[in-house]
């Protein structure tokens, strides 16, 4: 499709926004980015919000795609694999993946917006800051607007209306309202809060900052990720009440002893572990099911607006940058807006749904899975099984992860039959521990078809 001063409004500023700005424009069309925040290049990042997230490689083709991931680069931390943190013992790690550049990348909420947004800017996108969106008209289906500051309304003049307004879209609410979208909202049982845990001397880091830290204690869990100025961003996930719950830490008292008692290797900090959980929000967690994206050519939802997600598979982001590759894909072939956005949702939701439900299970077993000793064994003869059979192996979460060529729905699939070869090649092991490799070559010959592309000679290191 020509975008040739064919005008189209983006709603929402926050990631995924400014990156689809910034492909429409590059195509040539005339984009105004709204959103209801400051500029957040001029003040400090807005509170409540994850300070920091997981880029993969699923996140970074889409950067580059855009011709911006260059700048985005100097913010990026490489994690190499999760140091779980046990009660007792040393931290151990465990690597995301076998290859030396299956890694995940932490980043900054606050910094790469502000990339996002200059580049969006520097492509010519019109940014238009402190106007909320109010959602559509009810008769004329026109997306309305209000100025912050002077509280004046206004409709939006544009061909089309791409929502990137997150979880709690007002565009969203509009298309449910009107029948057009079917949403269920499902709420997690648990919250969030975020710490931050100090630099050591010199600025230098407390924990090993090439790696994702998990602190998993069954019914919750803590985690944290490095920033570049020597500190980490913890996120502590417990269920909203009951016991070990947010609602038994409403004391001093109460929260000094949780600390003490779970987080003991993290004693010279809990002064200000303390000081930082009294001071910052409660976050909720919920994942949002939509069918019905768009209103013919006039609304599309995206992101988090059209499928937001739970963060335990750091895919949240990255599925949004995602979605932006696949709609720029779309728009290549060109067509009618209608006939676009269709084919956007047919493509995109069964893969939003398999994420959501791979995001899920990771929570299990990132706060309770990776302490199982059957959990770690089957994950050393996943990576046998993928130096052996590259061509049809692939442990799910590097599927995930790192192989942005396969769907988040073929990931899942394969990932249950992978699980079930897993399964019985671990039970029939030897009495030495041994595994059937012939076994293991006819179980995945008949039920894993290779996957296109694949050099069934290669070997992984």
């Amino acid at each position: 499709m020509s975008g040739a001063g064919r005008r189209v409004a983006v709603v929402g500023a926050g990631l995924t926004g400014p990156l689809l700005a910034l492909l429409l424009a590059r195509r040539g069309f005339a984009v105004t980015l709204f959103e209801r925040r400051t500029d957040p290049r001029e003040g400090p990042a807005e509170a409540g919000r994850s300070i920091n997230l997981a880029l993969s490689a699923r996140g970074m083709r889409p950067l580059e795609r855009a011709g911006v991931f260059a700048e985005v680069a100097p913010l990026l931390l490489p994690m190499r694999g999760r140091m779980v943190h046990e009660l007792t013992g040393r931290p151990a790690l465990q690597r995301y993946g076998q290859r030396p550049e299956e890694i995940n990348y932490s980043v900054g909420r606050a910094a790469l917006n502000r990339v996002l947004i200059g580049a969006a800017e520097r492509a010519g996108v019109t940014l238009r800051f402190g106007q909320r969106c109010l959602g559509l008209d009810p008769i004329s289906h026109t997306a309305r607007c209000r100025e912050e500051r002077s509280g004046r309304q206004f409709e939006l003049d544009c061909e089309t209306v791409i929502a990137a307004d997150g979880a709690g879209s007002p565009l969203r609410e509009s298309l449910a309202e009107a029948g057009v979208c079917e949403v269920r909202i499902e709420p997690l049982a648990h919250d969030y809060k975020e710490m931050t845990l100090p630099a050591g001397a010199g600025g230098a880091h407390a924990l090993d900052p090439a790696a994702l830290h998990i602190w998993p204690r069954g019914g919750f869990m803590l985690i944290a990720l490095p920033n570049p100025a020597g500190t980490f961003t913890l996120t502590l996930f417990l269920p909203r009440a009951g016991e070990a719950g947010f609602a038994q830490l409403a004391d001093e008292a109460a929260l000094r002893r949780f600390f003490a008692e779970q987080f003991p290797d993290l004693a010279a900090h809990h002064d200000a572990l303390c000081e930082d959980f009294r001071r910052n929000p409660q976050g909720q967690l919920a994942t949002v099911h939509a069918r019905g994206w768009h209103l013919g050519g006039r609304v599309l939802l995206l992101g988090d607006a059209a499928h937001a997600i739970v963060p335990f598979h750091g895919q949240g982001m990255n599925a949004g940058f995602e979605d932006c590759a696949v709609l720029d894909e779309l728009l290549e072939r060109g067509g009618q807006w209608a006939a676009l956005y269709e084919e956007f949702e047919r493509r995109r939701r069964p893969n939003s749904e398999a994420i959501a439900r791979m995001a899920l299970e990771n929570y299990l077993e990132m706060r309770a899975r990776v302490r199982d000793p059957k959990f770690l064994r089957l994950k050393q003869l996943a990576f046998e099984l993928e130096r052996h059979f590259p061509q049809q192996f692939i442990p799910r979460y590097s599927m995930v992860m790192f192989h942005p060529e396969i769907s988040y729905l073929e990931a899942l699939r394969r990932g249950e039959t992978q699980a079930s070869i897993l399964e019985q090649l671990d039970r029939a092991r030897g009495a030495d521990g041994s595994i059937d490799y012939a076994l293991a070559e006819a179980l995945v010959r008949e039920r894993l078809p290779a996957l296109a592309g694949r050099d069934p000679g290669a070997r992984t290191g």
